[in-house]
């Protein structure tokens, strides 16, 4: 009964974040839903089948030999009927109060569902993740006359594996969410990109200057222009790209937090 139950309440959980919210998106890329859908409606009818399989069942009492002697007015084999029975009942018992404390984890989804990683995770990135390999006619070129909204990848990429430098002088906006630095003069609008889920996240950080620093956790759009390295000799990827911030506007969080 307590693994039926269980099934059921772990099915409803991954529908409940799937179908009737968009807090799958904490943990997962947008294109498991499907799957997820399907998982989750999978365990929730195994549990629902259980279910019935055991309230279909019928009572049985367990008298045996102990109702014969009780019928020839013997009462030792009876009493060793009833300690039996009675040591048997105590066993399920414990099973089952051990098997409900999997419900704990199923409970914590429905009462406080982990929200995406933030600035904690992003901390703990010392090192940025390399520049995508791309030719330098991957980048189509900038307008000059506004500010372009480019993913952080994508900024990143270009100023790192761009040649022909096509950030220079050209304003761009990035959306992220703040995470200090242990420099005074700077800190990161950062994105977690993630491949399947959240535990294989990394973090893309661009060091945002000359503006004050939100607290940590703020979702911003930074518009700015990047900062050209000071010498060709850093490694491409050793450290965060720089942009000059012109402003900085706090909004909400994303639908789709991760990149």
């Amino acid at each position: 009964m307590s693994q039926s139950l269980i099934l059921v309440l772990l099915g409803g959980a991954v529908l409940r974040v799937t179908v009737l919210s968009t807090t799958y998106m904490n943990y997962v890329k947008p294109g498991f839903r499907p799957f997820l859908i399907a998982a989750g409606a999978v365990v929730l009818v195994l549990g629902v089948i259980g279910l019935v399989q055991e309230w279909r069942k019928p009572h049985v009492t367990e008298t045996g030999p102990g109702q014969r002697d009780e019928d020839t007015g013997s009462g030792s084999a009876h009493a060793a009927a009833g300690d039996h029975g009675h040591h048997h009942g105590h066993d399920h018992s414990r099973v089952s109060r051990v098997a409900w404390l999997l419900c704990l984890p199923v409970f914590a989804i429905f009462l406080i569902a982990p929200p995406p990683l933030g600035a904690f995770a992003a901390r703990s990135e010392e090192t940025p993740p390399p520049p995508p390999s791309l030719s330098a006619d991957a980048y189509v070129p900038l307008a000059a006359d506004r500010a372009t909204s480019m993913a952080l990848g994508e900024f990143i990429g270009r100023a790192w594996g761009d040649s022909r430098h096509s950030l220079a002088g050209k304003k761009v906006t990035l959306t992220g969410f703040v995470v200090r630095s242990s420099k005074k003069d700077r800190w990161y609008v950062t994105r977690m990109q993630m491949s399947c889920c959240a535990a294989d996240a990394i973090a893309l950080k661009v060091a945002v200057l000359d503006a004050e620093r939100p607290p940590d956790d703020t979702w911003v759009e930074v518009t700015g222009t990047w900062i050209a390295p000071k010498s060709d000799k850093i490694p491409n990827g050793t450290v965060a790209p720089e942009l000059a911030a012109t402003d900085v506007a706090e909004i909400p969080q994303p639908f789709e937090p991760y990149e």
